[in-house]
């Protein structure tokens, strides 16, 4: 498995530029850290590839990147929950088609319905969660590994949960999808750690986010910081600066 490294958030800021001329594939670019993550690596310098389910979501953050003066981003509408493998190789042709390069992949994409007895959880819940939270960061990375492979240096960015805590009762299919993930991380890492291809992970701390409020009931979500300080971590971890943490697990928590 990936070995942890702990700091703080905040502690892990991308340098001005750090990502210019790269190309960044986000996933779940329009929930709460995917979003906050395209901001960050456009911030940075990047090109982003917001990929999401709703197109108008998706419109509002090229719009707001673009008002913000970043590189004009891609958009690429898609349901991970229902996308196939040929959906995902398609995808790595068009980045390949219009971007001509990719450089990094954030894996921020999650789903998750509610705490419940697995007893309870429906099948296709069951299934819903694993496609969109295992499988499809496998089916797209895999896609994409020889335009990463063409890259100097590329990233991948894994996003954990605390698998002391969604290893627990009522997690269901998004708590055995999330430990899962880490075996997926870890493999890569292996398979690539010789290439100039990087695997990292990111296990950040309570957020402001919809899959916050969903899991925690009563708590005020908007008391839990803005995903934007784990976002900062996403897209240090995508520069070249995080080649000394590579095959880690940066804890945040």
């Amino acid at each position: 498995m990936l070995a942890p490294v702990q700091r703080a958030a905040g502690t892990c800021v991308p340098a001005a530029d750090s990502l210019r001329g790269r190309v960044v594939l986000v996933t779940g670019a329009t929930g709460g850290l995917g979003r906050a993550s395209a901001l960050a690596a456009s911030a940075a310098g990047a090109t982003v590839v917001l990929l999401g389910r709703k197109v108008r979501p998706l419109e509002m953050l090229y719009d707001e990147i673009e008002h913000l003066g970043g590189a004009i981003p891609a958009l690429y509408p898609m349901d991970l929950a229902g996308a196939t493998p040929k959906d995902h190789a398609d995808l790595a042709a068009a980045v390949e088609r219009e971007c001509g390069r990719l450089d990094g992949i954030v894996h921020a994409a999650a789903h998750f319905d509610t705490l419940q007895p697995f007893e309870q959880q429906a099948p296709e819940e069951w299934h819903r969660n694993l496609q969109v939270n295992l499988t499809a960061p496998f089916l797209l990375t895999q896609a994409c590994m020889p335009l990463l492979r063409r890259a100097d240096d590329a990233a991948i960015v894994f996003v954990f949960d605390d698998p002391a805590r969604v290893g627990n009762a009522y997690w269901g299919g998004y708590g055995v999808s999330k430990c899962a993930l880490q075996g997926l991380a870890s493999i890569v890492h292996e398979e690539t750690e010789s290439s100039a291809v990087r695997a990292h992970a990111l296990l950040p701390g309570p957020m402001r986010t919809t899959l916050r409020r969903a899991a925690y009931y009563g708590e005020d979500t908007l008391a839990q910081p803005d995903p934007a300080a784990a976002a900062q971590a996403v897209a240090w971890l995508l520069g070249a600066d995080a080649i000394g943490v590579r095959g880690k697990v940066l804890d945040l928590r």
